[in-house]
């Protein structure tokens, strides 16, 4: 048995399109969605990610108001330019680019923002709304989890999901989301981590089976109960002589393996990482949508 691959690029695309109709018809009223993004630094893998961020949002009119900051910016100065954002009616979401340099306190910038124009959905307002299952803007990885998922035609309520991860980015919500009473989620969950004794034992049990731990190789053949759907998070670099770079890209799950015995599984690159920014320009075009709402 090889497993059906889920497609995240063409997922992504459709949804787009989905987004870029909705955009058309915001225009029309009056209101362009805008996303105010923020880099401080030349980190080479945040500028991509800006980059990449600034092309979708083009690609279903959305307007991007591209801010690049010297690495010695103060946090004063960084507090002032989201305050000016919090304030710009032209600005439905704002995204602060992490990591940020050393010398700033990331929470203190993340609680700045206007919990309405928190498109990242990682304002603690957001993530008790989240919590208590109230509608709010969700982060974008988990979020784009659970619309693969959806989208798959993968049934979760009265399944057994296992989330292997803990992080704030993805593991913890991405568990808090599927545990909800509503469609697309009301599943049992366990949570595992780098704490947890026999992980195997754990991820044996699971109907759907998501791994955010960031190595390679956490989850292996072994471990994964036939017929599973497996949900692989991970990016990481590992060396390759064979490739120009010197490095390939691989997920957090032995793909090989774990192919001859899961149901469904996601590659890696092409899974989830087309969802994450996806669910980006969706949370700015609900934020856009609201402010609609709010003018009349």
């Amino acid at each position: 048995m090889a497993a059906d691959l889920m497609d995240g690029k063409a997922i992504a695309e459709a949804i787009r399109a989905e987004l870029k109709s909705e955009v058309d018809s915001l225009r029309e009223r009056g209101v362009v969605p805008g996303l105010g993004v923020i880099l401080v630094g030349d980190n080479p893998a945040s500028c991509s990610y800006v980059t990449a961020k600034e092309r979708a949002c083009e690609s279903i009119g959305i307007y991007s108001d591209d801010n690049r900051l010297p690495a010695d910016t103060s946090e004063a100065d960084l507090l002032k330019r989201v305050e000016a954002m919090n304030q710009d009616p032209q600005i439905d979401g704002i995204l602060v680019q992490l990591p940020l340099p050393k010398h700033m306190d990331e929470s203190k910038i993340l609680l700045a923002i206007d919990p309405a124009k928190d498109v990242d959905g990682f304002h603690p307002m957001n993530v008790g709304k989240m919590m208590i299952g109230e509608e709010t803007f969700f982060p974008c990885t988990p979020h784009g989890v659970v619309q693969m998922l959806m989208r798959s035609g993968v049934e979760t309520s009265g399944k057994h999901v296992v989330v292997v991860g803990r992080s704030n980015i993805v593991g913890k919500p991405v568990a808090n989301m599927l545990l909800q009473k509503k469609a697309g989620a009301n599943a049992t969950v366990t949570l595992c981590h780098t704490g947890t004794e026999d992980l195997a034992g754990f991820t044996q049990q699971a109907d759907i089976l998501i791994v955010a731990s960031g190595w390679p190789n956490t989850v292996t053949e072994s471990m994964v109960k036939p017929g599973a759907v497996v949900v692989d998070v991970g990016v990481n670099r590992v060396e390759d002589a064979t490739k120009k770079s010197g490095y390939r890209l691989v997920g957090d799950v032995d793909f090989e393996g774990v192919s001859r015995v899961a149901s469904k599984l996601t590659p890696v690159p092409g899974g989830v990482g087309p969802m994450t920014i996806t669910m980006l320009l969706y949370n700015t075009v609900e934020s856009a949508k609201a402010r609609l709402m709010e003018e009349g």
